[in-house]
């Protein structure tokens, strides 16, 4: 089980991360101003969509995507940790259960979504130097 405290290890390990808050308080992580990760409780608004169904428990963090279709494949890729609701619908984001995810999953899910916002010359010399 992963922790927010796992996020902020992992997010540092990757160049020019930082470790904020925005709305609500949320931690979020980004890279250059851009974020690429935040934690993200559910709101009232989202629990109602829910309806009948139980929300997944635990921690949820957001993570970008590159876009729609980079979303579908880490959706279908990953059914039991990775998931989506109707406030995403059309952003290039994915939800994560941090309950869910093993480490290593969650680590290389970081490196993607910051290389989504990352500035290309940041993102070509941290895929070069990690050879």
């Amino acid at each position: 089980m992963a922790t927010y405290d796992d996020v902020a290890r992992l997010a540092a390990a990757l160049p020019e991360v930082e470790d904020g808050t925005r709305y609500r308080g949320s931690r979020t992580w980004s890279v250059r101003g851009k974020v690429f990760a935040w934690e993200r409780p559910f709101t009232g608004a989202d629990l109602r969509r829910f309806g009948d169904a139980e929300p997944p428990a635990g921690p949820i963090l957001a993570l970008a995507v590159e876009d729609l279709e980079e979303k579908e494949a880490v959706l279908a890729a990953h059914p039991g940790s990775f998931f989506t609701i109707e406030h995403l619908d059309g952003y290039p984001a994915v939800l994560v259960r941090l309950e869910a995810v093993a480490e290593d999953e969650l680590a290389a899910a970081l490196e993607d979504a910051w290389l989504a916002k990352a500035p290309r010359a940041v993102a070509e010399r941290h895929l070069a130097d990690r050879g």
